[in-house]
């Protein structure tokens, strides 16, 4: 009577989901005759059968009439995981008895012999939904959600306030914590819709996501290339939320379920120019760029902020869970570069840069496989950590203001003696439709501008298009701060690099007598002079001499600067 009872209400139940539409009856989990999906049986009309039976069933709720796989699965694991996943357990496995692919569907305890299926099928066909043996692709299931968990992860809610629909069993995160079996009013089984990632945010609590552009971006695919969304049936940046980048099952990318194993790839399915208004793959395939496409999988979100195995993926400069649209002046960060992580001027760690220059020094500061300089000079440096220190006796201003405070060149009201600057300025995409960041540039070292090196090298305002986008050409040749400058550089042809180094010379190598006005000779151009040196002496305001030999002719003392 108990079972004639509980079929009665389980009828009842059926019946009035199915006219709201959340009836297992229409979803593709009724696999009996008269189920609409593409796998269902020849002639079994029970619907309940292939997951329930009253009597005989497996020693575990809710009345399992399936085998327990008896597999021992390939987990997910990666770098910054805070639990260890065991094997899986409860509903997790009971679904598994289907969804891994090695029992066949009509092989239920409460029947003598399979029940056959349409076209012969027996087993859940590859795909989608056969999630095999293998789970190192799959979102972990059967972990224990403590708040020890989330408070060690930091980015995870108090199990206490993940809330209904998502149910925790018996304190533990399954398949049936996102997944409802019954019904599928949000496709893929879902118990809540996860359009602007509700459903990952109902556990998730990522740092800075609030104000990303990856959650409020309106941005919408151009139908141009390739969908960056093909698992989902959502439209915008916004909409898509985690799934821009991550997919919860059957992720090409194992380490942190990402679409796609190439970390940039996952980048570049957007900031194509197809979604994103800034095509970043165009710039990455200048000349001279960050080469993402050089490495994979060495970048680590666990690994210390100072790049000690040289690489560069989009994840080294930008948070991708934080960036945004917010402006700022130099040299604070920029939105686009929130939530990175970098090396402060001192040389200490920052978990969160505020300035842009420390995303910088990760690499071009203290790493050991830092580039090597363009430029063999009298003083040799490519710490750029140490050259924009504000203790050094020139340097250009951006980690502070110059300290020269009187720079006629400069362009007004533009730049000014107490403006300071970003890397960026000087480094990012070239031309009219170069975009901010060092890319990629058709210029080498990334510049943004053109910037001639060689010696004999016509003046022109092409050639040193990068000095004078800051500094008067006019007022360069004018001579209106060194009165040789004419003659050097139209007479001479001598290239700007020949004397200034245009980052700074380092306090603990150089001074302020022979290197101020980032003067640093190129020793490619520049000789030692006949007392065997080859230097700049300030002599005030204005006024100097060099003791060298270039171009043939000696320099010394009786020179103005």
């Amino acid at each position: 009577m108990k079972w004639i009872r509980g079929c009665m209400i389980l009828s009842l139940w059926m019946a009035g989901n199915a006219l709201a539409g959340q009836s297992i009856v229409n979803t593709s989990h009724n696999l009996s005759a008269s189920g609409t999906g593409s796998i269902h049986a020849l002639t079994e009309q029970e619907i309940c059968i292939f997951c329930h039976t009253p009597h005989n069933s497996l020693p575990q709720s809710p009345l399992w009439n399936r085998d327990d796989p008896g597999v021992v699965y390939d987990l997910y694991s990666s770098s910054s995981i805070n639990s260890v996943p065991g094997q899986p357990d409860g509903s997790s496995l009971l679904c598994l008895s289907c969804h891994d692919g090695t029992i066949a569907l009509g092989n239920v305890l409460n029947r003598s012999g399979w029940i056959n299926f349409t076209g012969g099928i027996t087993h859940l066909p590859p795909g989608n939904s056969n999630l095999s043996s293998d789970l190192s692709d799959d979102h972990p299931i059967s972990i224990d959600y403590t708040a020890g968990l989330a408070s060690m992860d930091g980015q995870l809610l108090d199990p206490g306030l993940v809330s209904y629909p998502v149910v925790l069993t018996e304190g533990k995160i399954q398949c049936t914590s996102c997944h409802n079996p019954h019904s599928n009013p949000y496709s893929d089984f879902l118990v809540m819709s996860n359009q602007f990632s509700q459903l990952c945010l109902a556990c998730h609590d990522r740092n800075y996501w609030i104000s990303s552009s990856h959650r409020t971006s309106t941005a919408l695919w151009n139908e141009t290339g390739t969908d960056p969304w093909p698992h989902t049936e959502y439209t915008t940046v916004a909409e898509n939320g985690c799934e821009n980048c991550h997919r919860p099952h059957s992720a090409n990318g194992r380490d942190r379920l990402m679409n796609y194993p190439a970390e940039e790839a996952n980048c570049l399915a957007c900031h194509n120019g197809n979604v994103a208004s800034r095509n970043i793959e165009n710039e990455l395939s200048k000349t001279y760029a960050h080469n993402s496409y050089t490495y994979m999988m060495v970048h680590d979100p666990q690994e210390d902020p100072l790049v000690t195995t040289m690489h560069v993926e989009c994840q080294d400069c930008h948070n991708p869970h934080a960036a945004n649209e917010d402006e700022a002046s130099a040299p604070n960060v920029k939105g686009s570069l929130a939530g990175s992580r970098g090396i402060s001027l001192s040389g200490s760690p920052v978990s969160q840069v505020l300035y842009q220059y420390e995303i910088c020094f990760r690499c071009h500061g203290d790493s050991p496989g830092k580039p090597a300089a363009y430029t063999s000079r009298s003083i040799e440096q490519t710490n750029t950590r140490l050259e924009f220190n504000p203790a050094n006796p020139s340097f250009h201003p951006v980690a502070a203001a110059g300290k020269n405070p009187d720079v006629p060149s400069l362009i007004a009201p533009e730049y000014t003696e107490s403006d300071m600057i970003y890397c960026s300025d000087c480094h990012a995409g070239d031309g009219p439709s170069g975009i901010a960041g060092p890319h990629g540039s058709n210029w080498q070292a990334l510049l943004k501008y053109r910037y001639e090196t060689a010696d004999y090298t016509a003046e022109s305002p092409e050639n040193y298009a990068l000095c004078y986008s800051c500094h008067s050409r006019n007022s360069i040749l004018n001579d209106d701060s060194f009165s040789y400058h004419f003659k050097h550089i139209v007479e001479e042809n001598s290239p700007c690099n020949s004397c200034h180094d245009p980052h700074g010379i380092s306090y603990t190598q150089g001074n302020a007598t022979n290197n101020s006005h980032l003067i640093n000779f190129d020793m490619t151009i520049v000789m030692n002079s006949g007392a065997g040196v080859a230097r700049f002496v300030d002599t005030g305001y204005q006024s100097g001499y060099c003791q060298l030999r270039c171009h043939g002719k000696g320099h010394g003392i009786g020179m103005d600067y």
